[in-house]
């Protein structure tokens, strides 16, 4: 795939948004850093309405013939683009880890090849639909459902996950035949924009994928706010999403909205503990503590929840966060300065309320090399004597931070599991069956784990309750939010 970079003159990556199938060259740029240095490396375009309009009218000439294709001949793009990702793997991963802070080792195992896989998957679920059909025989009435595609798809996507969860939006929206113009985090474009050098090879044709690179408040609102684009699916805050609402109100637009979490796990006294405890410290810290269905809140049965807190503590302090590069870490650097303090404030604001830190920050030093010093790094942090009330148990955080608080009975669990505003999941550990089906029913969630987590199966349901979000995606969930459903009447 070389020469995947371009560089000017003073060594910055110059990116450039994708429109019509051709590179335009931005007018300004917004400096994108690298996390685990600090420094800039990366110039993105600061696109705006100009360059929206441009794209979403390069998606509406290539939607007639795009979505007159059959579902095989549009999978058979989506398998080449993603042989193609394939094939490009190892400079995918090193591009991911660069621009997001990630370690080489989570974005090798993880984003990449499921990035992979959501092409592939999509690409075989659309040729395996059906739709409805039913007769009304006394009046001689045949009736059946037609999917039709939607239009141009605007997509929005979030910088903790980034080729991950842009595929995840591009793959189902194009397999059904809409035409789409995605705008990642401007934080983390990079992948994105070398994913669009193999739309030509991969057989893509000209306006059905269109990348333009900016901003929430200025590429963002002038895509949502576009009265050529009748849907939207987003990933990020609920501030966001709130203002996505009120700006698509006026046209009724389709919205799919994937928000935050702030997910419990409720550990009983019959719990693997071992397995428990190994599972819940991924859970709580994996990718810096930077995926929404992270563990922040662990609620831990009594009579167990001494021998709980010291073996996770333990645990904790052998999670290994340190140069991305480095196989030895589990942790890389979080996503930007401003984050990294936010992220500080909760900790700092546990300790002003009388919590105790057992481990992470302000306690544990770490030893950075010397290129990593001015990176955004934070360790394991585990927190507890917080009482649910604590804005650090209410809101979400999205570092890797996680608060443990005993319980003592499972009305309790479920009761303190529920109280948030948030209900994007929640994970559960016991032996006991029937428990573990009662409690899951209960959580307000939109997806539990029981002695798992993140186990995903993309045929099911994916999305949450309450300010978590709005709507579901995955196979089926995708199918129908990409679509129309028409029902026709044959009288015969």
């Amino acid at each position: 795939m070389s020469p995947l970079f371009v560089s000017d003159e003073l060594n910055f990556l110059v990116l450039e948004n994708y429109i019509g199938g051709k590179f335009i060259p931005g007018r300004s740029h917004i400096d994108s850093y690298d996390p685990s240095t600090g420094e800039v490396y990366c110039k993105v375009p600061d696109s705006g309405e100009e360059e929206v309009d441009a794209a979403v009218a390069a998606a509406k000439k290539a939607f007639p013939d795009w979505s007159a294709r059959s579902p095989q001949q549009r999978a058979d793009v989506l398998n080449k683009l993603a042989d193609l990702i394939e094939a490009n793997m190892e400079d995918f991963v090193q591009a991911e880890s660069r621009d997001q802070g990630k370690t080489l080792m989570f974005a090798r195992t993880v984003d990449i090849p499921r990035s992979v896989y959501n092409f592939r998957f999509f690409a075989s679920s659309v040729l395996h639909h059906t739709t409805d059909c039913s007769q009304i025989g006394h009046m001689g009435c045949l009736n059946y459902t037609v999917r039709c595609p939607v239009g141009v798809a605007g997509l929005i996507s979030p910088w903790n996950l980034p080729l991950y969860l842009l595929t995840w939006k591009i793959a189902p929206a194009i397999a059904t035949g809409n035409t789409v113009v995605a705008k990642p985090s401007e934080m983390t474009s990079v992948t994105a924009w070398m994913m669009c050098k193999l739309m030509q090879q991969a057989g893509v044709p000209p306006g059905v994928v269109n990348l333009v690179f900016g901003t929430g408040p200025r590429a963002g609102d002038a895509l949502v706010a576009h009265a050529d684009v009748p849907l939207i699916s987003f990933t990020g805050s609920s501030a966001t999403a709130q203002r996505i609402t009120e700006r698509s109100a006026p046209y009724c637009k389709k919205l799919s909205l994937e928000l935050g979490g702030k997910n419990p796990a409720i550990i009983f006294a019959d719990a693997d503990m071992e397995q428990c405890i190994e599972t819940t410290i991924r859970s709580s810290f994996s990718n810096q503590g930077e995926i929404c269905l992270c563990t922040s809140r662990i609620y831990v049965e009594r009579s167990i929840y001494s021998e709980f807190l010291q073996k996770f503590v333990a645990a904790a302090k052998k999670w290994k966060t340190g140069s991305p590069s480095d196989s030895q870490n589990n942790n890389g650097a979080l996503i930007s300065k401003e984050h990294l303090e936010k992220v500080r404030g909760f900790v700092a604001l546990a300790k002003s309320e009388g919590a105790i830190i057992h481990c992470g920050e302000g306690v544990d030093q770490l030893d950075l090399p010397a290129h990593n010093k001015s990176g955004y790094f934070m360790p394991a942090t585990v927190i507890s004597g917080l009482p649910d009330s604590s804005r650090v148990m209410q809101e979400e955080i999205f570092g890797p931070v996680t608060c443990i608080s005993p319980f003592d009975s499972e009305e309790e669990a479920v009761a303190r599991g529920n109280d948030v505003r948030y209900g994007l999941s929640a994970t559960v550990w016991s032996r006991d069956v029937g428990r573990v089906h009662r409690v899951a029913e209960r959580l307000q969630a939109g997806l539990v784990w029981t002695n798992c987590w993140l186990v995903r199966d993309l045929n099911l349901p994916f999305g949450g309750m309450k300010s978590s979000g709005v709507g579901r995606e995955g196979g089926k969930d995708s199918y129908h939010f990409f679509t129309e459903v028409k029902s026709i009447t044959i009288k015969h």
